[in-house]
């Protein structure tokens, strides 16, 4: 199983139009020098795999670093569905990662819930009865 530091890393590729060229290698540099972000280049491909946890960086903010520095990303439609699902999902999962853990296996938690509440299925049959049938 997972734990709960790795279910946080991701790994993305971040795709760049073709035009300027070398925009891979000079993103990466941009990039590596950013703590908590791995990268690695291929430029044949116009693209950088990062990998970096959704505690400390977001896709959404690596790309805007990398516009903001002049690059162009890839626009075409696939590319731009690829990266708004990247966005959402990395959007819900820092949202769960604020949300406390809660101990629900605790039984305790279930039987007090339990006995407050009226619930229908009370016996009227006095003890000793139920004792004989």
């Amino acid at each position: 199983m997972k734990s709960h530091s790795d279910l946080k890393l991701q790994h993305r590729d971040i795709v760049f139009s073709a035009l300027p060229t070398d925009q891979a290698v000079q993103a990466a540099r941009l990039l590596g020098r950013i703590v908590g972000v791995t990268v690695q280049a291929y430029p044949s491909e116009h693209r950088v795999s990062v990998q970096y946890s959704v505690s400390e960086h977001t896709l959404l903010k690596l790309e805007t670093i990398l516009m903001d520095a002049g690059f162009h990303l890839d626009n075409h439609i696939l590319q731009k569905i690829k990266r708004a699902l990247a966005h959402y999902c990395e959007e819900v999962q820092c949202d769960n990662l604020n949300i406390p853990e809660h101990n629900i296996k605790s039984r305790d938690v279930y039987a007090k819930v339990w006995e407050k509440h009226p619930h229908g299925d009370h016996d009227e049959t006095p003890e000793e009865l139920r004792r004989y049938l």
